[in-house]
C-alpha cells in the first residue's frame, strides 16, 4: 500500500474544486443522462450519434468526478491569511523576486490543482517553488534549469489571500 501524497491547497482552490464537482454531479451529468436515455429510446444505438456522444461524455464526466472526489479527500487546506507571520517561504506565500536578468516577479505558491501561470500561481512542487521553499526574505537562491543556473534574490515574502 502506498502513502497518499498530501494535496496541499488554498481555501480558494478547494472551493473551486468543490464547485466544479457540484456542477458536474448536479447539473451536467443529469443533463447527459437525460440525452442518453432519450437517444436510447430512438432505437438502433450503433449509428445514433446522440447516444454514442452522450455515453462518451458521461464516461468523461464520471472520470472527472472520481478524480475531483479523490483530490478533495486528500486535500489539506492551508490558509495563508491564518499563517503566523514569517519572512520564510512556505506553501501559500506570495513571493516577490529579483530574477537573474534584473526583472522583478511576484509568484504565489499554491497547490498542484491551482496552477495558473498567467496569474503567477505556481505549484509548490515546481522547480522554482522548490528552490524558494524555506529560504527567507533577503536570501539568494539558485534555480537550476535547462538554460543553466540562475541567481534569484527574494525581495519580499507575504502571507495574504490568494484569489
Amino acid at each position: 500500500m502506498t502513502d497518499e501524497v498530501k494535496n496541499y491547497i488554498t481555501p480558494v482552490g478547494w472551493q473551486a474544486l468543490k464547485d466544479e464537482l457540484y456542477h458536474l454531479v448536479n447539473k451536467e451529468r443529469p443533463e447527459i443522462v437525460q440525452i442518453v436515455n432519450w437517444a436510447a429510446s430512438n432505437g438502433d444505438r450503433s449509428e445514433n450519434g446522440d447516444y454514442l456522444y452522450g455515453k462518451r461524455r458521461m464516461r468523461e464526466i464520471d472520470r472527472r468526478i472520481r478524480f475531483l472526489t479523490k483530490r478533495l479527500e486528500a486535500a489539506v487546506v492551508v490558509d495563508p491569511e491564518q499563517r503566523e507571520a514569517t519572512d520564510q517561504v512556505f506553501f501559500g506565500s506570495t513571493v516577490t523576486l529579483l530574477r537573474g536578468d534584473g526583472s522583478e516577479q511576484t509568484v504565489k505558491i499554491v497547490g498542484v490543482d491551482e496552477i495558473d501561470t498567467a496569474r503567477n500561481k505556481i505549484s509548490w512542487i515546481s522547480p522554482l517553488a522548490r528552490c524558494l521553499l524555506k529560504a527567507r526574505e533577503g536570501d539568494e537562491v539558485v534555480l537550476r534549469g535547462p538554460e543553466g543556473a540562475e541567481k534569484i534574490e527574494i525581495l519580499a515574502v507575504e502571507y495574504i489571500r490568494i484569489d
